[in-house]
């Protein structure tokens, strides 16, 4: 069912309509959809399950284990829906769903989770080591994540359900959260829900090691690449946004403005310069790329606007930052697809089991309630009161690409007004060989807030979206590129180097890499690549965005040598779609795929894709330089001739004119130039 709020105001928020109450609204819909499944009082959050196969608990765990994830799947449903619960019952006091009042039923079940005599007790750190038979000194729980949304919906709820606790339960609830405060953590963003853990803990009275403290707070500082972004573990993704943005300020808050003040004030300043740029992450309808792990938490993207008004001094623009959450609320909650049995699905939109972790169980995608945090800022605030404005797509002409390079995260975004779609182009990218999930996940030549991520494609082995594949002719093997070095940008042109299964040999030698050079243009990326090859012979592939082919008119054109094809469709809301592959020098033909099952948006979909093959050993007159563009558009208004074959001559320096080195030169027909010239990347390459 698709969600329509009741209370809209377009004179203070034109582009969306939502309003605090709506917000209040919405928030009250998503737990109706959740309580409709607790039959009775002492029930816990747990939800029916669709997928089973890959999410948890996991039916090959040993038994042991399996308590464990049961126990972990109870909280998880408990801490993450009181997200949603905490700043509802907040304004609203005495709600109730479902026969249930939600302040005392939150009430209830907290405090029996962290009693270990209850039979829905979760387990403290100590008690789930024993259950798994203390295999690993330093194991991490599922746990310790969730004490940290509990500390949180604690704090929004305070004065309905922590301050009505009486000693002895509060004495009992923060033994239980010391436990896992001060226990082993992973080496990443999970170090921030210990610090907030203590950090609760420390501001309700109670003692903390802060050692342990200091040594979180300095680890999660010196994860800092600049931009306002963070590396976790190796990766950069919304992590960096929904963990280190929104908990970062929040300790700010709670601990370190008064106890780490030059700590915090680097927090401060981190907050402060992501949302220089984080605004035009997104595109001009708000919408979320789907792009890095964890996809099933959707707009909890948002919640690093709300993460920056927890600050003494917050440089985030109220009036934007209502408009992208409002508008990324809604790019989820207006879809058919989004619920199932009223619950977030495991996928983007609908059910999509290619985007799903191992870590994930039915109660995950609320981690989305992060998004609903802005709800503690009174109806007066800024965020609320402010009206509505569009940031950057206010200022861009029809014809105009903004584009934002960070080198720090490695991230490229270019905001395209003509179709009003944000395209990412990502960088320091580093998976195992064979994780086809994660070079999805990142690996990806770009991300399309409109189009996202496909995986593979049905019965047509050796062809992805967005990616290139190579096949050894003679092994018959087929390779994916699974690292992505970065090289920046010089003249309007991002460049980077993908390699092809590459791993550590005993030389660290590398054999089959491409070169990728890529510029904006009005209605997409236009690529210049350049293969790096040693072993022939091969043929290589590189597809198009995914296109949901909920039927799809095909047309092909040709201009001299070069070719297109064109879709024109509809998504799954009904919407006008189209997309346009042109392939030049380099590619000797192209194609699509029909595939079911692999396209986020649409059962059905398309992909085209251009192909090419290098039979001599060593190269010869072979083209080396691959040139094609991938344009879409939100409309079946045809492109122009000029769109579809934007250049009009190629000029190579190279005296075998195939674009093995010195500089290609496109001449385009609108009279200006791009030069693309690969020398000097060595120097420039970056992890």
């Amino acid at each position: 069912m698709i969600f329509k709020p009741t209370t809209l105001d377009y004179n203070i928020s034109p582009y969306t309509g939502l309003t605090r109450e709506s917000w209040l609204e919405v928030a009250e819909y998503m737990l109706s959809g959740i309580f409709q499944h607790i039959k009775d009082f002492e029930d816990p959050v747990v939800m029916p399950r669709k997928e089973t196969e890959i999410t948890y608990p996991h039916a090959y765990s040993d038994a042991q284990t399996q308590i464990a994830e049961k126990k972990a799947e109870m909280f998880e449903g408990l801490t993450r829906s009181f997200f949603i619960g905490a700043p509802l019952i907040h304004n609203k006091p005495d709600i109730e769903l479902g026969g249930k009042r939600l302040a005392d039923y939150y009430k209830n079940q907290i405090l029996r989770s962290c009693d270990e005599n209850d039979p829905i007790f979760v387990g403290t750190y100590e008690t789930l080591q024993e259950t798994v038979g203390n295999v690993d000194l330093f194991r991490c729980f599922q746990q310790t994540v969730e004490t940290c949304a509990l500390v949180i919906g604690l704090w929004m709820s305070k004065e309905q359900i922590w301050d009505t606790y009486t000693k002895e339960e509060k004495d009992k609830i923060a033994a239980f959260l010391s436990s896992f405060a001060h226990a082993s953590t992973v080496p990443q963003n999970w170090r921030l829900f210990n610090m907030l853990d203590m950090a609760f803990l420390h501001m309700e009275g109670y003692a903390i090691d802060e050692e342990i403290m200091a040594d979180h707070a300095q680890a999660i500082l010196n994860y800092y690449v600049g931009d306002g972004w963070y590396r976790d573990g190796h990766s950069f993704d919304y992590y960096s946004c929904w963990a280190f943005n929104v908990y970062g300020p929040l300790w700010n808050l709670w601990y370190g403005y008064e106890h780490m003040p030059t700590v915090a004030a680097r927090f401060e300043e981190h907050s402060n310069k992501l949302m220089e740029s984080y605004p035009d992450f997104f595109d001009e309808d708000g919408f979320v790329n789907m792009w890095g792990r964890s996809n099933i938490y959707r707009n909890a993207a948002t919640s690093a606007f709300d993460g920056n008004l927890f600050l003494k001094n917050p440089k985030v623009n109220c009036g934007l930052a209502r408009r992208i959450s409002s508008g990324a609320l809604m790019q989820f909650l207006s879809r058919e697809d989004f619920l199932w049995n009223g619950i977030p699905t495991l996928g983007f939109y609908g059910q999509f089991s290619p985007l799903v972790q191992g870590y994930s169980c039915a109660e995950s995608p609320f981690w989305l309630g992060k998004a609903f945090l802005c709800l503690h800022l009174p109806q007066e605030h800024p965020f609320w009161s402010e009206k509505e404005n569009n940031g950057s797509w206010e200022q861009l002409g029809v014809e105009e690409v903004k584009e934002t390079v960070l080198n720090g995260p490695a991230l490229c975004f270019t905001n395209h007004k003509a179709n009003g779609e944000t395209i990412l182009r990502s960088g320091k990218v580093v998976k195992n060989k064979g994780d086809l999930h994660g070079i999805w996940n990142y690996g990806k030549l770009s991300y399309n807030t409109k189009y996202p991520w496909e995986a593979s494609p049905s019965g047509a082995e050796g062809v992805q979206s967005q990616q290139y594949v190579l096949r050894d002719v003679t092994a018959d093997t087929i390779s994916h590129a699974n690292v992505t070095f970065w090289a920046g940008q010089i003249d309007g042109v991002l460049y980077r180097r993908q390699f092809f299964d590459y791993h550590l040999g005993a030389e660290g030698h590398w054999l089959q890499a491409m070169d990728l050079a890529d510029f904006p243009v009005k209605y997409g990326i236009m690529r210049v690549d350049r293969h790096r090859l040693h072993r022939r012979p091969v043929s290589f592939t590189l597809g198009s965005y995914g296109f949901m082919d909920n039927g799809t008119e095909m047309i092909e054109l040709s201009e001299g040598n070069a070719k297109a094809i064109i879709l024109k469709g509809r998504d799954f809301t009904g919407k006008e779609k189209q997309l346009a592959m042109t392939i030049y020098d380099g590619w000797k033909e192209l194609s699509y795929v029909r595939s079911e099952g692999s396209n986020p948006d649409s059962e059905k979909s398309i992909i085209v894709y251009a192909r090419t093959g290098f039979e001599k050993h060593y190269g010869g007159a072979e083209p080396y330089v691959m040139i094609s563009q991938t344009i879409t558009k939100e409309s079946h208004e045809d492109f122009t001739m000029e769109e579809l074959f934007p250049i009009r001559e190629i000029v190579y320096e190279d005296e075998m004119k195939t674009g093995a080195y010195g500089t290609t030169t496109l001449v385009m027909k609108d009279g200006s130039e791009k030069k693309i010239c690969f020398e000097g990347i060595e120097g420039r390459l970056s992890l």
